[in-house]
């Protein structure tokens, strides 16, 4: 069988690997060990904060809605709790828009909550 040497292979890996880290501070974006564990961590920091990312856009849901509720003086809790027991089928998403751009839309639904 035929010897195979890899620097062909191993320069293609170590210029992948340093392209991927391009703009990382110190020693992270010129050596291959740094820059490797780099990209590891950057992947893992990643796939946790896309699951976080969620939850904050959900949270400033409902940060709108409690704020264009507390003008009228209902608690938050209060108006999710008969909105759900009416049989509402309108997400955060949709009423902190609702809440932001069309206040006057909002108030029929708060009407109808009540």
């Amino acid at each position: 069988m035929a010897r195979v040497k890899k620097g062909v292979n191993a320069l293609k890996t170590r210029r992948n690997i340093l392209k991927q880290v391009k703009g990382y501070r110190f020693r992270r974006s010129t050596t291959e060990r740094a820059a490797y564990e780099a990209i590891s961590h950057a992947g893992a920091y990643a796939f946790a904060h896309r699951r976080d990312k969620k939850g904050d856009k959900r949270n400033l849901f409902i940060t709108k809605i409690n704020a264009a509720l507390d003008a009228k003086g209902i608690s938050y809790s209060k108006f999710m709790g008969s909105f759900k027991k009416q049989g509402f089928i309108v997400d955060r998403k949709i009423l902190a828009d609702l809440a932001e751009f069309q206040p006057e839309v909002f108030d029929r639904v708060v009407a109808q909550v009540k």
